[in-house]
């Protein structure tokens, strides 16, 4: 059987990891600024996470939610005490896609209305409902079409107003950061105006958190650097740190009805244990304060060299606008600097989503092998 590719693949194959590097079969070792699409969030194989993975492994991998799971309430009550939503349900799923359908579902229900607001370049899913609401139409297959889903410009409050004092929205959905899209921010200002208009208008505000979420930003959310709260926030990546595992965090006012959310495998037993873990590392060793002071000082420095031509980013969620395509560059930094980065819709554009743990000596390094890179395509 034929293996489809997923996404244009790397000529490299990490087998195994360790902190914030990974290692190829012949030994190479990789500083991951890229961290899986904002995946690792605690680093690779966090002795931590393993042990307590391994110990739930031995006494019990899986069994339905039909039965008990107080894995799922010691999750929920951790989750809402370093998140601040602990007044929220917590639904959980395997994956950010899922967690997007279910966010959307259950806005539905609430206030029985179907349009959906939205902003370009968003990027919330590839599945049905999920990629109706991103702005990607080469993905979307005539099944997945939606009639109502309005797109409008980031940060552009008259043309929300305008579509919410409709007053036949049923869900705003905004990226806590767009993050395929190229990194671009929501003002603050633009998330409180947003969340009063929301209010007044009875559309239910999602917040899509899902890689921007978990401490990346500084903050455990990213929409909380504009101090509001969301009826809905939808998270996964960080979350489980490699193990697929997701949320959908539902507000005290939204009460989902006995069936209407559901699934199989979302919080079991080891994605439970392994969230978790996750949650206990963050908390332990001040992961967000560290994404923030290193992230901050990262920006700083991106913004004093001459060959880039805008940072966008908050904490170790940063973009790289270049007045070039990034692809020479990018192989160089792997091929020749042994560093991982990421990309983003826009070809001019380095995305950077390191572990919450990196360094300020391995960004250092980053900045330097960046000068010298930018120093060997300018010469040849």
């Amino acid at each position: 059987m034929e293996l489809f590719d997923v996404y244009p693949l790397l000529d490299l194959e990490p087998v195994k990891a360790d902190g914030n590097y990974v290692y190829t079969k012949d030994g190479t070792k990789y500083l991951d600024l890229y961290g899986g699409h904002a995946v690792i969030s605690i680093g690779h194989t966090h002795p931590h996470y393993v042990k307590k993975i391994s110990e739930q492994l031995q006494k019990l991998g899986f069994y339905s939610n039909s039965v008990q799971n107080s894995l799922q309430q010691e999750l929920a009550d951790k989750l809402g005490q370093l998140s601040g939503y602990d007044d929220h349900q917590l639904f959980l799923c395997n994956s950010g896609a899922e967690s997007i359908e279910n966010a959307l579902k259950a806005a539905s229900f609430h206030n029985e209305r179907s349009k959906v607001v939205v902003f370009e370049q968003s990027f919330h899913g590839r599945t049905s409902a999920a990629i109706g609401i991103t702005d990607k139409d080469e993905y979307s297959a005539p099944v997945n079409k939606r009639s109502e889903t309005v797109f409008l410009e980031l940060n552009d409050f008259d043309s929300l107003e305008k579509e919410l004092t409709q007053e036949d929205v049923c869900a705003l959905v905004i990226e806590g950061v767009q993050g395929i899209g190229g990194v671009h921010i929501p003002d603050d200002e633009f998330l409180k105006k947003a969340r009063k208009l929301c209010s007044e208008t009875g559309t239910l505000l999602i917040l899509d958190e899902i890689q921007s979420g978990y401490g990346r930003t500084g903050k455990f959310f990213a929409h909380q650097y504009a101090d509001i709260e969301a009826d809905i926030v939808t998270i996964a990546k960080g979350m489980g740190n490699g193990f697929p595992v997701a949320g959908t965090i539902i507000g005290p006012d939204i009460e989902p009805f006995h069936g209407e959310l559901g699934s199989t495998f979302g919080g079991n037993h080891l994605a439970c244990t392994a969230a978790i873990a996750v949650l206990e590392v963050i908390k332990e060793e001040d992961l967000i304060d560290n994404a923030a002071f290193v992230g901050n000082d990262l920006l700083q420095q991106l913004g004093n060299l001459p060959e880039i031509k805008e940072v966008r980013g908050r904490g170790l969620m940063i973009g790289i606008e270049f007045p070039f395509a990034i692809k020479d560059l990018r192989s160089k930094l792997i091929e020749e600097e042994q560093i991982l980065t990421g990309v983003a819709s826009n070809p001019n554009v380095l995305r950077l989503l390191p572990p919450l743990s990196v360094t300020s000596s391995e960004t250092d390094r980053f900045i330097n092998a960046l000068h010298n890179v930018l120093t060997q395509l300018k010469l040849s």
